[in-house]
């Protein structure tokens, strides 16, 4: 089992159509590849973390790499792990645009959904960083 953890910076901002289309097709792609995750988006930056298989996370981050809405595409760690963090998330995600998609299935609100699985691993923690400074309630 192993994460990958990217970052990127969208091409234009994108609304909340282009956003609900990105879900849609990752949890496609997630589901077919038994990848868990979560994708958050702030304000044009997104930041993902990606688990299963490493056949798997390779196959995933390959499609999102080749994914034109995106630029700037740097992957901040790529390692194993022995468990899932995110188990029950074939996309977790979470955007600025609370009033659009907060009735979304599986939006991540961090007010309620406190990460605390794995308090100590550190793209667990990268993913606390991320959502505790760039999204606003």
């Amino acid at each position: 089992m192993e994460y990958l953890i990217y970052i990127s910076t969208a091409k234009k901002l994108l609304d909340t159509k282009e956003l609900t289309d990105i879900l849609h097709v990752s949890r496609r792609n997630n589901k077919q590849h038994h990848i868990t995750g979560v994708l958050l988006y702030s304000e044009g930056t997104f930041i993902q973390l990606l688990e299963g298989e490493p056949e798997s996370v390779n196959i995933v981050y390959d499609l999102i790499v080749r994914d034109s809405r995106h630029k700037n595409i740097i992957k901040l760690i790529h390692t194993s792990t022995d468990k899932r963090s995110f188990p029950d998330w074939t996309m977790g995600f979470k955007i600025i645009n609370i009033n659009d998609m907060g009735a979304l299935e599986g939006y991540f609100n961090p007010q309620k959904h406190i990460i605390t699985n794995n308090d100590n691993h550190p793209g667990v923690a990268m993913i606390k960083t991320f959502a505790d400074n760039n999204m606003y309630y």
